[in-house]
């Protein structure tokens, strides 16, 4: 169905995982600067005594592979679920725009970190007993490895700009996370009956696709489907120029209803795309 609230999936913890042993875990995300479609965060991790040999499995910073090449790797974890479990905390575009346009502002780099958190959280409350964090950043890694040794006080967490080429279970999680974001625009399903075009591009404002797309995808009276996120300047240069001009009452129980339109709710589920899947090509 239409992808219209964030959610996270968890694959089941490795099969020969054993009481109290040590894991190191990595995380990523794919799509964090798309003008459409999710953010997806993802993790990886498998137990300290077999980071050799997952070392020794390939894996590589997702953007500098092609997609078949990404989907083979994905497929290459799956198989090895006796030493590696993922996750993936997926953002919907709704939630995105709601949290970034409310009046109580919870910005990208929050949400970020929020998804991230919790992903580390649902891996510990499996009972996995993770000794060493290796996150991938895009701002400042001194602050925000403070706050995750802060919350995270007895395990070893290193924040690192470009982790996704240094720590070979970084790029595991970029892995996931990519292919995750790239199946779910495949098989975006439009809750808006339009005949909608799904040459979008990558989603990232550069992409020539993607602004040819914006430019002739725009409904003159309600602007996008909901596979934008509204809360990017790119969308809000051009609904200014090429759609309707509103002018919304000013008292608070219209701006309530207004938000309350664009609000999600946060799902965790085992989701079918995820469940269904007995390798890449299933999705």
């Amino acid at each position: 169905g239409p992808l219209t609230h964030s959610y996270t999936y968890c694959s089941p913890k490795p099969h020969d995982s054993n009481m109290g042993e040590a894991y190191v875990l990595g995380v990523d995300e794919a799509g964090r600067g798309p003008v459409l479609g999710p953010m997806v965060y993802g993790v990886c991790y498998c137990p300290l005594s077999k980071y050799k040999e997952v070392s020794t499995l390939g894996f590589v910073d997702s953007k500098t592979l092609k997609e078949t090449d990404r989907e083979a790797h994905f497929t290459l974890i799956q198989s090895r679920s006796d030493i590696i479990g993922w996750s993936v905390r997926v953002l919907s575009p709704q939630d995105i725009s709601w949290n970034m346009l409310n009046k109580s502002k919870y910005n990208l780099n929050a949400q970020a970190h929020d998804a991230t958190i919790n992903l580390i959280r649902e891996v510990l409350s499996m009972g996995i007993n993770l000794r060493e964090i290796y996150v991938d950043t895009v701002g400042p890694p001194e602050s925000y490895q403070k706050k995750l040794l802060t919350l995270f006080p007895s395990i070893d967490v290193t924040v690192s700009k470009q982790a996704d080429s240094k720590y070979p279970i970084v790029s595991a999680a970029s892995i996931c996370a990519k292919v995750t974001r790239d199946h779910t625009m495949k098989r975006w399903a439009f809750v808006e009956k339009v005949n909608t075009s799904r040459i979008f591009g990558s989603g990232y404002p550069s992409d020539p696709n993607t602004m040819a797309w914006l430019k002739s995808n725009i409904d003159y009276v309600f602007g996008y489907p909901r596979i934008i996120r509204f809360s990017w300047a790119t969308c809000g240069t051009i609904l200014e120029k090429e759609a309707a001009l509103v002018k919304w009452p000013s008292d608070d129980s219209s701006s309530q209803a207004i938000n309350s339109l664009l609000q999600g709710h946060d799902y965790k589920h085992k989701s079918k795309f995820f469940e269904d899947m007995k390798s890449v090509n299933d999705f």
